[in-house]
């Protein structure tokens, strides 16, 4: 007998699954199209925790449970911090911040991914509503900038089959080498382009001047802004030629466009402006509100769904969180002894808490300090729903098989709730809750009610209903930094911290040093070594370390990106020393 269900992770695929005899395989229908991604597909070989750990010897469920309750209780309120992270992406996980803030602890607030872009998002068009994945299908043109398909979300490619491709990107991508027009930009340079291709639209006359006169008027400003560049010098020094600006412009005039953005475009202080940049050439184009047409970054997620939690509760940033002002944390779903920046301090600050509580499925850094160690249960063990910031589609997710092993997160959240006096609703309130605002349609599939296909339809989500542009930004390419350019992209076989992490550096072969040596690699905020293997796809100013690498964070910093609370995970240069 076969079920269908839903992949829990966090990334952009958010694949149908169907669950028979112990064994996954994609949904033929929907946009799974009857395969899997590299991470789901080898989901079953991965091996999660099953016995509940205090101070490195197992103890059982109940036990685990009663000492977390004894953590929380021998503190005041306010030295509780619950952490949680986005690992698993379904909708039940919000169910402990309802115990935690409805107790009176600490929350996390801010983001360790997307946090600069959406935020730039929402300055301009005042929502971030996603251009879904099946309006990507319906493009003429495709833009890939900084996003690499084959990695972080192949069900894209049948869809873009047969289109123009268009990518930017400092790496040489699979994607890259078979797209129509591929520009190697320098790292922490988009914003320039982006506004470069504005200013040449507008002097080629290319602009959908109806579209700018009805929702984004003030676009004259935003050209005479975009006059600040000077283009010649900053060309040379972004690496792009002006006959390549010439050949983007000709392939996107009067056509069908998905500018299809990845995260890395925004790991630094200027994310916001960067993401806002290239909506704004979206919007000198005139594509959104139009079939086919649009920006695709990532989505909220939790558009048009009220949160039956309560989540009202003083909060910390995520990004860099003090664990030393708490006693008692507690960390479900996230890794932050390598997912957050800055590890050494990191490793500092949690070293000194009292009670480290460890709840989530995988063995990893942060399991290895925890004092208490509580296993969560696979998606395949409990009943859920998820929604995606890719498309709008809302998966219901049921359980399919039984398993001891473990506890979820509403069974857990009940226990505390109950208790600590606080009240809860049953498991199958809260699923009807996230269940009432899905519509079915004429595919089958279930979809959330009030998200448009197209979406800015009849104008932005700003006061004005117009297209807000920036009307400042630093003209210079930082020329000052020395060292090389941090890339932290996804790897192929890892999510995050999670499944096959990868152990080297990718570096240019020009650069001497030798397939398989050791180097030490370094920034202002700490060092790690590694072992070197060579990719000539890499431009040769540029220093690879997939995100979940062990250590990549020691080089990274902790600061906020500007005017968000997001972190900034490609900001550091590097050295490299043997």
């Amino acid at each position: 007998m076969s079920s269908v269900t839903a992949c829990p992770l966090d990334c952009y695929d958010a694949c149908e699954i169907v669950y028979e005899e112990g064994k996954l395989k994609g949904l033929k229908e929907g946009h799974t199209q009857g395969f899997l991604c590299p991470h789901m597909n080898h989901y079953e070989k991965y091996k999660t925790i099953e016995k509940p750990r205090y101070k490195g010897k197992e103890i059982t469920l109940e036990e685990a449970l009663l000492k977390l309750k004894e953590m929380i209780a021998s503190c005041d309120k306010s030295e509780v911090l619950h952490y949680r992270g986005s690992g698993n992406f379904a909708l039940m996980q919000e169910v402990t911040d309802h115990f935690f803030a409805s107790y009176g602890a600490i929350l996390t607030e801010g983001t360790l991914c997307d946090g600069a872009g959406e935020a730039g998002i929402i300055e301009g068009r005042g929502s971030n509503k996603n251009m879904p994945i099946s309006e990507v299908a319906k493009s003429e043109v495709v833009i890939f900038w900084g996003r690499n398909p084959h990695t972080t979300s192949s069900h894209l490619l049948p869809l873009v089959k047969d289109k123009k491709i268009i990518v930017i990107d400092p790496i040489r991508t699979k994607i890259a080498k078979s797209a129509d027009l591929y520009l190697q930009i320098k790292p922490n340079t988009d914003l320039f382009l982006a506004m470069l291709l504005s200013r040449f639209l507008h002097i080629e006359n290319g602009c959908d001047e109806e579209f700018l006169d009805a929702y984004a008027t003030d676009y004259e400003e935003y050209y005479e802004l975009t006059q600040n560049i000077r283009i010649k010098s900053v060309l040379d020094q972004i690496g792009v030629s002006l006959g390549q600006l010439g050949d983007i412009l000709a392939m996107v005039k009067d056509k069908k466009v998905a500018i299809v953005c990845g995260v890395g475009v925004q790991k630094y202080r200027d994310g916001v402006d960067v993401m806002r940049a290239i909506d704004a050439f979206a919007v000198m184009l005139g594509l959104f509100g139009k079939e086919g047409c649009g920006v695709s970054y990532l989505g909220a997620s939790r558009e048009g769904i009220e949160s039956p939690f309560n989540k009202k509760a003083k909060k910390v940033s995520k990004v860099d969180t003090e664990f030393a002002d708490f006693k008692t944390v507690f960390i479900q779903g996230a890794n932050p002894l390598s997912q957050m920046p800055d590890s050494q301090r990191v490793r500092e600050s949690i070293g000194k808490v009292e009670n480290v509580v460890y709840f989530g499925l995988y063995e990893n850094e942060t399991s290895e300090v925890a004092d208490l160690i509580i296993p969560a249960k696979s998606f395949l063990y409990k009943d859920d729903v998820r929604t995606s910031y890719s498309h709008n589609v809302m998966s219901f997710m049921p359980k399919v098989a039984q398993s001891e092993i473990g506890i979820c997160e509403y069974d857990l959240a009940s226990y505390l709730c109950k208790e600590f006096g606080v009240t809860l609703e049953s498991e199958e309130f809260y699923l009807k809750h996230f269940k009432n605002f899905a519509v079915q349609k004429i595919d089958g599939s279930w979809y959330v009610e009030k998200r448009e296909d197209v979406p800015y339809k009849n104008g932005f989500d700003t006061k004005t209903k117009e297209f807000v542009f920036q009307d400042e930004f630093d003209a210079k390419v930082d020329e000052e930094q020395s060292g090389f350019y941090l890339i932290t992209s996804k790897s192929p076989t890892s999510l995050n911290s999670q499944f096959n992490r990868d152990e080297k550096v990718y570096l240019h072969s020009s650069l001497g040093f030798g397939e398989g040596e050791m180097v030490v690699i370094s920034s202002e905020s700490g060092s790690v070594v590694l072992k070197v293997k060579h990719n000539d796809d890499l431009r040769d100013d540029c220093v690879l370390i997939y995100s979940g690498t062990r250590g990549v964070n020691n080089l990274t910093t902790s600061k906020h990106a500007l005017y968000t609370k997001s972190a900034i995970f490609q900001e550091n240069r590097v050295e490299i020393k043997r």
